[in-house]
């Protein structure tokens, strides 16, 4: 088995019954035409029927049926290999379906409890459901639901739902039957705070797998690393790895078992944390990047006078939306004492175990103590999980000290260094120890998932471009010299990392963003549009908050009334961020509010104020978008394009972002602006492997001049230069370009967007940016009178 080198670039196609294998396949002419070198598909083994994503996993034995099966994968493979493509799987190790009905393996641990084969397939806490597993799926509580119950020869059925019966205990009275089970039949809301399976996040839906286990990964790899094998597939994207027991050595089991394949990470890096370097991966699915790209074309001193504004618009304050630190704090408590209670419970149970079996010095916690210790820890993890290498400057001293502070006895604060001990490895390790350590870290994982990107992303909202997965509200902007570096460290050591602008999961796609981004360039226009909005007819917003992510979300769909659509991602926002409804209590007045305001304000007659606007706004929205494009395509890594993102493509949070894209061959033929970029960077890449690849040098170029600030440039191993234009409204308000030049590397230098205009030396940067606000160029003589590179 051969090692797979880096890809050229991917490109991801959101699989689902709607759009098979077979579809797939049909859109190959037009993705081979694009320049990638890869088809990125979205998870392809046996999931709920009708799943739109393919996520909720029931059997790893097989490919999924909906799709064309394993006939239809493979039938796909062959003919992307006629075209000159390979295929990268998205691949789903941390949980499964917890539907039993369709979960064959989860079904016989029902009916046979730990006794069954495969009970070490899950993470579920016995002990904790004395000795059964709670399943979560009554629509109120049992005795409400007892007249739907009905037994079937071994088969409990409720409504549509189906679950084993223990043997022997078919015969019962329903009450004796119930109790007889290895499960327990639960109203949907006590997931809450008595589930005793690990779930993915708070999903009672997916239940947890343990991946540790060598017999488990075999099982539930094999079908995957026989495709590999075969060669049907060629590289792999591994889902929430930090949901995991041990990513590192899942990883490296891994990397062993495809033969050092091209695999990435979908890894959320927060802040200045980078990526375990132990890990056997090219890299991140490209959160980082992401973030770094979008930084630059937000406006830092803009973003602070749109925070002023945000606050006196909305009236919010502090932790209730009005600052960003404060506002994540309030979330996390907020997913610990309500989301997260089971999983809280848990570390209580098992650290309460272990202070009782440890020695005198461990005595003595009272498990509020322990709880309170807990929480107060939990909330102070910056990152999303901290690993065992470095987990001490993520939960430093300073984080205990602070936690003792909440603590209204001083002296039952040392339930603190006690956690923090667990959580860090320094009380020795056997079984529960290791245990603690291991969930204290995937609980992690949760809270910042849930606290952040599910609660503060809808509550603190000044700017909902930067908004967005791997995201920091709190630091907006990224400057070139910090770009420069990061590429650089990109470059240096993970040159074969995915990078993306827009996947499945981010809550505004590249073009959205690249709107929104324009109002850090001039929040007095933007206050000056609400103010008309705010004062036209029609139904008033419910609250301020939502009136201003409205009319911002309907700056990033260009002011297009799509009624609908921007009304499935504002209740969507409202309930995520659970401020007057959420998803488990929802509040059909405000919900009604909502949908009126909608219809009245963004997807009726005032959505003309938000089209005035955004065509006055235009040329700069389209510098945004043409500048991330290429810089996504040019910089160190491999880039992943979204289905629909190689040209113009507006997409709201899921589901909107999974509807059907258009596959037209003969677009390529005439290409927009953005099409047309992306077109001649991926053909580039193509043609020059090696200015790109694992070996490819990064070298920032720095304008010169009086708007030298408003240009990001780099080349690459000497044979491209990439140039882009950042804050480009703030640009023109302060006159243009202005005597600001380039000095590009020794040589001729061709235009290969369009045009074949030539450049060398010295160009001023109103001649190299005269057609579009980016350029991509090739050398086309070297000095001295070389021929191309």
């Amino acid at each position: 088995m051969t090692q797979l080198t880096q890809p050229i670039a991917t490109y991801r196609l959101q699989l689902q019954p709607g759009f098979p294998f077979a579809a797939a396949e049909g859109a190959l002419p037009y993705i081979a035409g694009l320049g990638v070198s890869h088809v990125h598909l979205s998870p392809v083994l046996e999931a709920v029927p009708g799943s739109t994503h393919g996520y909720d996993v029931t059997d790893h034995a097989k490919v999924r049926e909906e799709l064309g099966g394993e006939s239809g994968l493979r039938q796909l493979a062959a003919r992307a290999r006629e075209f000159g493509l390979g295929l990268i799987l998205d691949i789903v190790p941390n949980h499964m379906s917890a539907a039993a009905l369709h979960n064959r393996r989860l079904w016989d641990v029902l009916r046979a409890g730990p006794a069954s084969p495969y009970a070490s397939w899950f993470d579920i806490d016995w002990e904790g459901g004395d000795g059964r597993v709670l399943l979560p799926v009554l629509a109120g509580p049992l005795g409400a639901e007892l007249d739907r119950l009905t037994v079937e020869g071994d088969v409990l059925r409720h409504g549509e739902q189906r679950f084993p019966l223990r043997e022997g205990t078919a015969g019962l009275p329903l009450a004796d039957l119930l109790d007889a089970q290895f499960y327990r039949l639960g109203w949907w809301r006590l997931a809450r705070t008595e589930l005793n399976y690990r779930r993915f996040f708070t999903i009672a839906e997916l239940i947890g797998v343990r991946v540790e286990d060598e017999a488990v990964f075999a099982a539930t790899h094999a079908k995957i690393l026989e495709l590999v094998a075969d060669g049907v597939v060629d590289g792999l994207r591994v889902d929430h790895p930090d949901g995991l027991a041990d990513p590192e050595a899942y990883l490296r089991r891994l990397n062993e078992a495809t033969g050092g394949r091209w695999t990435v990470v979908e890894k959320i890096l927060t802040g200045d944390e980078r990526l375990q370097a132990g890990w056997a991966v090219a890299g991140t699915t490209g959160y980082d990047a992401l973030r770094h790209i979008d930084g630059l074309f937000t406006d830092p001193e803009g973003t602070a006078r749109l925070q002023d504004q945000y606050r006196e618009f909305t009236a919010v304050s502090g932790d209730r939306g009005g600052r960003w630190e404060p506002t994540v704090r309030r979330a996390a408590y907020r997913v610990l004492t309500h989301e997260l209670v089971a999983e809280t419970e848990y570390l209580v149970r098992l650290a309460g175990r272990i202070c009782a079996s440890g020695g005198p010095e461990l005595r003595d916690h009272a498990p509020w103590a322990l709880r309170l210790a807990l929480r107060e820890l939990l909330v102070r993890v910056p990152v999303y999980r901290p690993y065992r290498f470095g987990a001490e400057l993520v939960l430093p001293a300073s984080a205990a000290l602070e936690a003792k502070a909440a603590f209204p006895v001083p002296e039952e604060s040392a339930a603190v260094d006690v956690v923090r001990d667990l959580a860090l490895g320094k009380l020795g390790e056997d079984a529960d120890r290791a245990r603690f350590r291991t969930r204290f870290a995937q609980t992690s994982s949760a809270l910042h998932a849930k606290s952040v990107e599910d609660t503060a992303f809808y509550r603190y909202t000044p700017l909902l471009s930067v908004n967005e997965v791997g995201g920091d509200p709190g630091r907006p902007s990224v400057d070139p010299a910090d770009f420069h570096a990061f590429c650089t460290h990109l470059a240096r050591d993970w040159p074969a990392t995915g990078t993306v602008l827009s996947t499945h999961d981010t809550k505004r796609s590249a073009e959205v963003r690249a709107r929104i981004a324009v109002l850090s360039e001039c929040p007095q226009r933007w206050a000056e549009l609400l103010d008309r909005l705010s004062d036209g007819p029609g139904a008033p917003a419910p609250d301020p908050h939502l009136a201003w992510v409205a009319w911002q979300t309907s700056v990033g769909l260009g002011g297009l009334p799509e009624r609908e659509r921007l009304e499935g991602a504002l209740l969507k926002a409202v309930r995520e961020a659970g401020l007057h409804t959420c998803w488990t209590e929802q509040d059909p007045g405000y919900e009604k509010a909502v949908s009126d305001f909608v219809a009245a304000g963004p997807g009726g007659e005032p959505a003309a104020h938000v089209r005035e606007f955004t065509r006055e706004t235009e040329a700069a929205a389209r510098a945004n978008s043409l500048g991330a494009a290429l810089l996504h395509l040019t910089m160190p890594g491999v880039p992943d394009l979204y289905q629909g993102t190689e040209a113009e493509y507006a997409a709201l949070v899921d589901p909107d972002n999974r509807r059907p894209v258009r596959f037209e061959a003969a677009a390529l033929a005439e290409p927009g602006d953005k099409l047309r970029v992306t077109l001649a960077a991926l053909r580039l890449r193509r043609e020059l492997p090696a200015a790109f690849g694992e070996s490819a040098t990064y070298e920032p170029l720095t304008a010169r001049g009086p708007r030298a600030g408003h240009c990001v440039a780099f080349s690459r191993s000497g044979e491209v230069v990439t140039a882009v234009t950042r804050l480009s409204l703030r640009l023109a308000e302060a006159g243009g370009w202005a005597g600001t030049e380039l000095v590009l590397p020794d040589g001729r230098w061709v235009d290969v967007i369009g045009g074949e205009r030539q450049f060398g030396g010295a160009v001023p940067l109103d001649e190299l940016f005269a057609e579009r606000p980016v350029a991509l160029l090739r050398r086309a003589v070297r000095a001295g009178g070389a021929g191309p590179g």
